[in-house]
């Protein structure tokens, strides 16, 4: 715990900078509430700081999911003031302190507790994605473009948080996860099809069962990704290019009917 109990008593006694949070409390299947709780302040301190301190000195029952506190474990997405956002990577003092800060759980997947949600729908999903799939006779000398490995690597970066599904309209407003793979499967898809060695032809796939159709490139996803990964511009859309390519393009349609193409 980075606060000691001598913080908890110089904050009592009114010489540190106190902060309000009204951090959502419930669990599954009961109406929950925001709760307030005062947090002293101290330089640098982040959201997930100060859920530590509510643990530590307020209420030790308060669900909350980390691990890492570095923003590379992916495990502590919340909506802070509205935003999803990594409550290890979101600073107090980039938070206006004169207003309450509001701490709710993201809201796409079923909530398990106060901050936790039940996000096992996303790892059952990835169970249907065919994994990578080199030629089955790989030349020992291949070599990649270094534009080839910079594609890749950026869809790597994916720490799965989760935001971007938490963020996208068409899981969160609409809840078509029967037709909608979301963002973040959009990148897994795109860095396997990207792949200059991969094989597989999941094109079909990436339209019919993935539903690539069903984003309308509103970039919400992009602009809550912690890792900086550009979603929509260099997964989603080349995602849908293919797809307008294999059954849209009329062109490509003769060609492939007359067998010059496949």
């Amino acid at each position: 715990m980075a606060h000691s109990a001598t913080t908890h008593a110089s904050a009592a006694s009114g010489n540190q900078q106190v902060a309000t949070f009204h951090v959502f409390r419930g669990d599954n299947g009961e109406t929950g509430q925001l709760k307030e709780y005062k947090v002293p302040v101290e330089s640098g301190m982040v959201v997930l700081d100060a859920m530590h301190y509510i643990q530590g000195f307020q209420s030790p029952d308060l669900a909350v999911r980390w691990n890492c506190k570095a923003a590379k474990c992916g495990s502590c997405s919340a909506e802070v003031n509205g935003k999803p956002s990594l409550m290890c990577k979101t600073r107090l003092d980039h938070l206006d302190l004169s207003q309450p800060v509001v701490v709710n759980p993201i809201k796409t997947f079923p909530l398990i507790r106060d901050l936790v949600a039940d996000v096992s729908w996303n790892y059952e999903l990835n169970k249907t994605i065919r994994p990578f799939t080199p030629p089955d006779n790989k030349p020992e000398d291949w070599r990649y473009y270094q534009g080839d490995v910079d594609r890749v690597q950026e869809f790597r970066k994916c720490i799965e948080c989760f935001l971007c599904q938490d963020v996208c309209h068409v899981l969160r407003n609409h809840d078509r996860k029967d037709a909608f793979y979301g963002p973040r499967f959009m990148v897994r898809l795109a860095s396997l099809e990207m792949h200059p060695m991969d094989r597989a032809d999941r094109v079909p796939f990436i339209k019919q069962t993935a539903g690539v159709g069903m984003c309308n490139i509103t970039k919400c996803c992009t602009e809550v990704c912690p890792e900086e990964i550009r979603i929509t511009d260099n997964a989603i859309i080349p995602l849908k290019e293919r797809v307008v390519d294999r059954y849209y393009d009329p062109v490509l349609w003769v060609l492939r009917q007359l067998g010059f193409i496949r």
